[in-house]
């Protein structure tokens, strides 16, 4: 009868316990750093435009804490779209959603017009507790101010986003500027990305450019995106085991997949380069590439330029192995595919013999 009576008391004690939630003194605040423009064309509404990023909020009670991503044409947000919601402190905003944006301000791509084709639009990220939007605990960011272009007909277009491999399991090691390796980027979706090669046991991630950050590392079930150097570091991916894996990833909803991958009956060739219209040595001379050390399955020359023209990948200088396909500027080359149309430019172009996948980068040229 004591123990029961105990620990009836212990329980009342527990049911007494009580959360009150109130407002973070911190707030919420974007912590992305965004580009001076982002430019809108209608062949990359697909892509991911800008993933948002912001801290997290503490409302002192163990509750759910829900963020609402909102866009508006105007700074007021007098009325706003609301982009989606999350309970992860980032949110990807595709090209689509801010041509939306962009055309409720009265932006236009129609030379023939008076409406502007560059201008402003509008995010804040709103913070609540638990499920409920109209919960009054909550807490709203600034409002920040993105310029955005709807390129007019001949206008450039904004350049695709790249990755690139860095970590001792791969052949930069831990070096951003080191002619490292790029992920293969899919010729229909522009946020979807493979590679197919050999890792070194120990660690890697995925770098934008040459620096830090950007930057993709992993935390066991999603990628994990930091947006500047000041951001928290990501943790890296582990390769246990030395050898060729294959590797799958998706920067729109961060989905990540890494496979092992049999190379035993690949050949290797011993020389590997480009031919046609579009290469220095037109259809009657290949332009060899460079065999990489680290895996003798991939190829990559720097700084070619290139003219208006095709081009393919070939094997020991002879048509019995060749790829091709109709996808410029990256893709997956297939056996005496079709020809692969090129833009005039200085690129640095990689070639995977395992899958057939290529990468055409533009350089910038002074």
């Amino acid at each position: 009868m004591i123990i029961a009576v105990m620990g009836l008391s212990s329980c009342q004690h527990d049911d007494d316990v009580v959360f009150v939630a109130q407002p973070d003194p911190e707030g919420v605040a974007f912590t992305s750093t965004f580009s001076d423009n982002y430019t809108l064309t209608q062949s990359t509404s697909g892509n991911l435009a800008e993933r948002f990023v912001w801290n997290e909020v503490d409302f002192g009670a163990p509750t759910t804490v829900t963020y609402e991503l909102q866009g508006s044409a105007s700074q007021d947000f007098s009325s706003f779209d609301v982009i989606g919601t999350t309970s992860e402190t980032n949110l990807g905003v595709k090209v689509s959603q801010m041509m939306s944006l962009a055309e409720d301000a009265g932006l236009d791509n129609d030379p023939n017009t008076e409406n502007p084709n560059t201008g402003t639009i509008y995010f804040r990220v709103k913070a609540y507790a638990g499920n409920d939007g109209g919960n009054s605990l909550n807490a709203t960011s600034e409002v920040a101010s993105l310029t955005v272009t709807l390129p007019e007909e001949g206008e450039q277009e904004m350049p695709k986003t790249n990755l690139f491999l860095v970590g001792d399991a791969t052949a930069a090691g831990w070096d951003p500027n080191n002619n490292n390796t790029p992920l293969f980027r899919d010729a229909e979706n522009e946020n979807m990305y493979y590679f197919t090669g050999y890792f070194a046991a120990g660690y890697y991630k995925f770098v934008e450019t040459t620096n830090w950050a950007p930057m993709y590392g992993y935390d066991g079930s999603t990628l994990v995106y930091r947006a500047t150097e000041s951001d928290p570091d990501p943790a890296s991916i582990e390769v246990v085991t030395a050898g060729y894996y294959s590797l799958a990833l998706n920067t729109d909803d961060l989905t990540f997949s890494m496979d092992s991958y049999d190379a035993s009956g690949a050949t290797t060739y011993t020389t590997i380069g480009i031919i046609g219209t579009a290469t220095p040595g037109g259809w009657d001379a290949d332009t060899d590439m460079t065999q990489s050390t680290f895996d003798p399955h991939i190829w990559f020359m720097n700084d070619a330029e290139l003219v208006e023209g095709e081009m393919k990948f070939r094997a020991e200088n002879d048509w019995a192995v060749n790829w091709g396909t109709d996808s410029a500027e990256s893709g997956q080359a297939a056996q005496d595919g079709a020809n692969i149309p090129v833009m005039p430019g200085t690129y640095d172009i990689w070639f995977n013999d395992l899958d057939g996948r290529y990468i055409l980068i533009p350089q910038v040229t002074e």
